[in-house]
């Protein structure tokens, strides 16, 4: 990929697009083509087919989506499957009408089965039903995968999808009403503690376990993909599944993250879990090893990761540095 290749970043606002915009940056990579939902709404096929036509992007991150935690799917499940079907729909057949060279469609480990054997591998895809919580964002992911197998399979595209595991990092949502598990977490371990409150409360029985990976090092696993020599490229394509799990290799149960969080932060009361509420699926770890064989493993551990996220987080919301 030539340092003056035109590049578009799908969703270069939210959590992974901008990881990626920044990886592109420092590695020497200029020619972006970027723009807001506001200048362009990627659920119009005509307003997206006007911009391919006159962009005409040689290389595709599509890491635009409508995402959230398991509150935002179970209340919003028509929103969830139908504005990510458009999204993703609309960006893949005029990636292939403008003859882009290489695509790369970013998804979630909730593709995979809720009863999954773990960790997960890339051929588990459709092998049995989906955590209830988020099937429809879920089957929409799916379907973009499809998608890129079928235009790979009658265009001679190619169209790669990426399914990262948990995203942390910098430009998080915070948002407790749709935010994930990690965010969601720091944010309420610092208010509490800036409150002083004896407890926590944690949705579930905190016993799921779950993996995270800092957007960061998805965006180097994402941009270290794109960057593939033509065989290796072609090669990690010609599955089917055309995709390639990015995730950390490790996992840990919400009640270890929801200690790992308030150790960061500070906060020194008791955790109490609300068992009433939802757990989602009881595992989710991915199996990597298909991206490590072409060379790529995760450099942010966890307790660093989250140290980094909370320093973002009390930048941006606070503006001031509170003593761990």
């Amino acid at each position: 990929m030539e340092k003056t290749a035109r590049i578009y970043v799908a969703g270069h606002r939210g959590l992974a697009g901008s990881a990626l915009v920044r990886r592109l940056r420092a590695a020497g990579y200029e020619n972006l083509a970027l723009r807001t939902h506001a200048d362009l709404e990627l659920t119009d096929a005509a307003a997206v087919r006007r911009f391919f036509e006159a962009e005409r992007p040689q290389h595709v991150l599509l890491a635009a989506a409508k995402v959230g935690g398991i509150l935002a799917n179970s209340t919003l499940p028509a929103e969830f499957i139908h504005e990510n079907l458009a999204i993703q729909t609309n960006v893949i057949h005029e990636a292939w009408r403008a003859g882009v060279k290489r695509l790369l469609f970013l998804g979630s480990s909730c593709i995979y089965p809720r009863d999954c054997p773990q960790p997960m591998k890339e051929e588990h895809l459709l092998t049995g039903p989906l955590e209830p919580t988020n099937r429809p964002y879920a089957l929409a992911k799916i379907a973009g995968i499809e998608m890129c197998s079928a235009y790979n399979r009658q265009f001679g595209a190619q169209f790669l999808a990426v399914m990262p595991t948990n995203l942390y990092g910098p430009g998080d949502n915070y948002d407790l009403e749709t935010s994930h598990v990690l965010p969601a977490l720091l944010r309420k371990a610092h208010e509490a503690k800036a409150r002083g409150d004896e407890a926590l409360v944690v949705w579930g029985t905190g016993k799921p376990r779950r993996e995270f990976l800092h957007s960061d090092d998805m965006a180097d696993a994402c941009v270290s993909l794109l960057r593939l020599e033509d065989e290796r490229f072609r090669s990690a394509i010609a599955t089917y599944p055309p995709l390639i799990n990015i995730g950390a290799g490790k996992d840990l149960t919400i009640q270890e993250l929801a200690q790992l969080v308030c150790e960061v932060v500070g906060f020194r009361g008791r955790l109490e879990f609300d068992a009433a509420k939802p757990d989602g699926t009881p595992r989710k770890l991915l199996d990597t090893s298909r991206l490590e064989r072409l060379g790529w493993r995760s450099q942010i551990g966890l307790r660093e990761g989250i140290c980094l996220a909370y320093d973002d987080y009390v930048a941006k919301y606070f503006r001031s540095t509170l003593s761990r």
